[in-house]
């Protein structure tokens, strides 16, 4: 390999390496909660075995944090968490998360109604497919469906 096909290549890499860590999860988010919920504190836990530092909030108007971060009516879940440009609501799985900050679309956030068994924070196996919903403006549209 001469010395411009390997500036090329290393050129080529550090590009991919940039576009790569923008797609990635921020590093910091901010969990609004109940104070008594202990598998908000879960998820929190797990977020921050994916590398990202959670800080917790749980004294706020829960149904002011869901309104503004525009989480549709009936589709909330025990917590709203703040993260980069989006809102994440309830026990959505990292898959769904990860596929969120990849591809960036223009919505306020995705969530996943309810607690379902064997989502982070929640015991159990999945036993059902779950269905995580993206919103904008309190209106919500399918985002991915994850199968057990």
């Amino acid at each position: 390999m001469n010395l411009k096909t390997t500036s090329l290549l290393v050129s080529g890499s550090l590009l991919l390496g940039a576009t790569a860590a923008q797609a990635g999860l921020p590093d910091e988010a901010t969990m609004y909660k109940n104070p008594q919920c202990g598998c908000c504190n879960e998820y929190a836990r797990h977020l921050e075995e994916q590398g990202v530092d959670v800080t917790i909030v749980d004294d706020a108007e829960l149904g002011e944090i869901k309104q503004r971060a525009g989480v549709p009516h009936g589709l909330g879940s025990c917590h709203t968490i703040g993260i980069g440009e989006y809102w994440i609501e309830g026990h959505v799985p990292m898959e769904a998360i990860t596929k969120l900050f990849e591809d960036q679309p223009d919505i306020d956030g995705i969530g996943l109604a309810g607690m379902p068994i064997g989502t982070p924070g929640m015991p159990g196996p999945q036993q059902e497919p779950y269905e995580v919903y993206s919103f904008t403006d309190q209106e919500d549209e399918p985002f991915m469906t994850l199968e057990p």
